[in-house]
C-alpha cells in the first residue's frame, strides 16, 4: 500500500510551547514510518499549503529538533489567516486537495486554537466530499486556555507563570517605592473574552491582602466608579495597589475599555491599551502617581521561565495526534484530562472537532471571588498545577540558546501559484 505522507502546520499566536508539539510530531511521524512516510510542515502555516511551500523536515538533524523542545516561537512560521466557508470559497479548498494529491498527503496536523479547530472540521469534511479524504487531528495551543473539552491549552501553562512571577517581582518594586513615589502599578495581559491569563496573576499573592490587589476579567462587567473607590481604599489600607488588567475588560454593555476599530483576518477586535486608558482614569480622579505596562508578546514568548507541566503537555499532544492518526482518527483534538486525585495527574483523551470549533471555555463564576477582583480557593486549585516545575532551555554566553531550523523547501509539483 502506498504510504501517505503528513503536514503539520502552525496556526494563529504563537506560544513558548508550540515548537514541542512540532518535535512530537515530527519524532512520533519518524518512528511511524512504516505506516506514515514524509512529513511537510507549511511554511507560514495554512498559507504554506495553499502557496505550495512545503518544508520537508527530514532534512533537519535529530539534535535539531529535539532543540525545539526549548525553543519559543513558530519554527516554521504561523498565520492569521481565515479559510472561508466552502460555498462563499470553495477554489481555496480545491487549491489546498491539488497541492496534497501532488504530495501525496493524507495526514492533516493543525496546531492552534478555536478557529484552527474550525479550519481542520472544514478540511476533514469538504477533503471528503470532494474524494481525497485527509485524516484531520487538530493539536491544541492557546495562551488563553479558553478551548472546550481539555482542562487546559497547551500554552497557557507558561504564560500564567509568567504573569504570576512579574506581577510578584513588580509587587515588590511597586512596594518599595510607594511610601514617597509610585502607589499604583497596572499590568496589561492578554485575554480577549476569558480571564484565564489574567486570573494567573492573582497567583503571586501568598495570603489574603498580597498584591494584586485588583483583577480585572472579561467575565466581570467593569465600572469605572467601583474601580477607582477600590483603588482608593487598598491604597489607604496597603499604601500602594497592584492591579492585573485583560485587555478584553469590558463594561455591562458589552464595550471594551479600550480596543481598536480594526479586525483581524477572523473578524476579532484588535485589542490593547486597557492599561493607560486605566491610568487616565486613576490621573482624573486621584493624585497618585502610577506606573503601567503591557505584557504583550513578551508573556507568550518568555520560554526561560516556562512551565514544565507545559512542555510536558504541549510535547505529549504532538505526539498523540500522529498516534490517532496511525490508529484511523479523524476530526478530533487531542485533549488533556486531569487526574481526580489529590495529587496533580493529567492523562490525554480526544475530542470530537464539532463540538471544539468556534467555542469558548469563560472562567467559572466560581473561580472568581464575590467582589469580582480577585481569584478563589477554587481556582488556585486549578491553576497552581499548571504553572509547575522548571524546564530551563540551555544558555549560553548568558542568554538563552534557541535552535533556528533549515527549513528546506520541496520542490513545487504545480504550475501556477496561488494568491492569499
Amino acid at each position: 500500500m502506498d504510504k501517505k505522507n503528513a503536514f503539520y502546520a502552525q496556526s494563529g499566536g504563537v506560544t513558548a510551547v508550540i515548537n514541542a508539539s512540532a518535535a512530537g510530531v515530527i519524532e512520533a511521524v519518524r518512528e511511524n514510518n512504516a505506516t506514515i512516510g514524509k512529513l511537510y510542515a507549511g511554511l507560514n502555516g495554512i498559507v504554506g499549503a495553499l502557496q505550495e511551500d512545503l518544508i520537508d523536515t527530514s532534512k533537519e538533524s535529530l539534535s535539531d529538533i529535539a532543540a525545539l523542545k526549548h525553543t519559543p516561537g513558530g519554527a516554521f512560521g504561523s498565520c492569521r489567516y481565515k479559510m472561508n466557508d466552502y460555498k462563499d470559497s470553495p477554489a481555496e479548498y480545491e487549491r489546498l486537495i491539488e497541492v496534497f494529491k501532488a504530495h501525496n498527503i493524507g495526514y492533516f496536523f493543525y496546531n492552534g486554537g478555536g478557529d484552527s479547530a474550525d479550519t481542520c472540521l472544514k478540511v476533514s469534511q469538504i477533503s471528503a466530499k470532494m474524494g481525497y479524504p485527509i485524516q484531520a487531528i487538530h493539536i491544541p495551543k492557546t495562551i488563553d486556555n479558553d478551548l472546550p473539552l481539555t482542562d487546559c491549552s497547551p500554552g497557557f501553562g507558561s504564560v500564567a507563570k509568567y504573569i504570576a512571577t512579574s506581577t510578584k517581582e513588580a509587587s515588590l518594586d511597586i512596594e518599595s517605592m510607594s511610601g514617597s513615589s509610585t502607589k499604583v502599578f497596572i499590568l496589561e495581559v492578554m485575554g480577549r473574552h476569558a480571564g484565564w491569563i489574567a486570573a494567573s496573576g492573582g497567583l503571586a499573592a501568598e495570603q489574603a491582602g498580597d498584591p494584586p490587589h485588583i483583577i480585572l476579567f472579561p467575565e466581570i462587567p467593569f465600572s469605572r466608579e467601583l474601580f477607582i473607590k477600590k483603588v482608593e481604599q487598598t491604597v489607604h489600607e496597603k499604601g500602594f495597589c497592584v492591579i492585573v488588567a485583560s485587555e478584553g475588560a469590558q463594561y455591562s454593555d458589552g464595550a471594551h475599555i479600550s480596543g481598536s476599530i480594526n479586525k483581524d483576518a477572523f473578524g476579532h477586535q484588535q485589542l490593547g491599551g486597557v492599561a493607560p486608558t486605566l491610568a487616565s482614569m486613576i490621573k482624573q480622579s486621584t493624585a497618585y502617581k502610577y506606573h503601567w505596562a503591557m505584557a504583550d508578546y513578551l508573556q507568550r514568548s518568555a520560554r526561560h521561565i516556562a512551565s514544565k507541566t507545559d512542555v510536558d503537555q504541549a510535547y505529549a499532544v504532538g505526539r498523540a495526534a500522529v498516534e490517532m492518526a496511525v490508529q484511523g482518527k479523524h476530526s478530533v483534538m487531542v485533549s488533556i484530562e486531569r487526574g481526580s486525585g489529590k495529587k496533580y495527574s493529567w492523562s490525554l483523551g480526544e475530542a470530537p472537532l464539532e463540538k471544539v470549533a468556534n467555542m469558548e471555555k469563560k472562567m467559572p463564576r466560581s473561580f472568581i471571588t464575590k467582589d469580582g477582583y480577585g481569584i478563589t480557593q477554587k481556582a488556585r486549585d486549578y491553576l497552581e498545577p499548571l504553572i509547575a516545575g522548571e524546564d530551563y532551555p540551555p544558555f549560553k554566553n548568558g542568554i538563552p540558546s534557541y535552535v533556528r531550523l533549515k527549513n528546506v523547501l520541496v520542490p513545487k509539483k504545480l504550475p501556477k501559484g496561488f494568491k492569499v
